[in-house]
């Protein structure tokens, strides 16, 4: 990985910048500091977890509001999302998303508080939160949903399933779920097994007071090494924005890289 992460080079950029809301010709004021640097100051934050009024101006990104207003600004555009979605569609046209199966964990809870917090289930004397991920056979992130960290597990299996986004690819309609969904005990719910069945997915989720299903975890382990991925952005390792929508900004963004990783990575042979 280079030695700094946060610079946007120009493919990636290439695919960022057509999602971007247009600036207003005649916009008051300075010209305003340009997308890419402003960007590549909010990824700064994003891998280096400092506060935003810390961020260097020496590198040129504009102040930490400025960057905190774009940020603001485009997620409520959709671009992040948007772009997760392009990404997925590009995995998807080269073979690499595994669609056999999908794997939903949530053991992570995060520390600071805001908006869909309460009692952490490590201390509950502290609010936080915690995701709850859903990722394909190969560990690339589908959907990450933010709750309250006293939120069970197996009640956001549907709306994990459900928030996939559709992606396309391939020829036909976009892909919208898996075959099958693996899960650990947490979403041990004959509801929620039927509700799956439903969607035409099957799920394989061990059941409380039973033995794990032989070779589930090994299945499952890959779901952990997504939550690693995600947690080496350090932004995401402990929730410091209270605004929900703005550390779904940065978790979507985290998951546009891992899937930008993934499509540059070089293949075998």
């Amino acid at each position: 990985m280079s030695t700094r992460p946060w610079i946007v080079d120009d493919e990636l950029w290439a695919l960022i910048e057509p999602l971007l809301p247009p600036w207003p010709e005649r916009s008051p004021g300075p010209r305003p500091v340009s997308d890419r640097l402003c960007l590549q100051g909010i990824l700064f934050v994003l891998y280096n977890d400092i506060a935003w009024q810390l961020l260097p101006l020496e590198l040129g990104f504009g102040s930490g509001q400025t960057c905190w207003r774009r940020l603001d600004r485009w997620q409520k555009a959709g671009v992040f999302d948007r772009l997760h979605r392009v990404l997925l569609a590009e995995l998807n046209a080269a073979g690499e998303l595994d669609w056999s199966r999908a794997c939903v964990d949530g053991p992570h809870p995060r520390e600071k508080g805001g908006s869909d917090t309460g009692p952490s289930p490590v201390d509950r004397r502290k609010t936080g939160s915690k995701h709850h991920l859903i990722c394909d056979g190969r560990g690339t992130p589908l959907k990450v949903i933010t709750t309250a960290a006293n939120v069970n597990d197996v009640t956001q299996t549907l709306a994990l399933v459900d928030d996939i986004p559709p992606v396309a690819g391939r020829p036909g309609r976009p892909r919208r779920g898996p075959e099958a969904l693996l899960g650990d005990k947490g979403y041990d719910s004959n509801a929620h097994r039927d509700a799956l069945r439903h969607r035409r997915i099957l799920p394989i989720i061990s059941r409380k007071g039973s033995p794990n299903i032989k070779g589930l975890g090994k299945l499952r382990y890959v779901v952990e090494q997504t939550f690693a991925l995600l947690h080496h952005f350090k932004r995401l390792a402990v929730r410091w924005e209270r605004r929900t929508e703005l550390h779904d900004a940065f978790v979507s963004l985290a998951c546009s890289l891992i899937c930008w990783r993934r499509l540059r990575k070089p293949k075998n042979g």
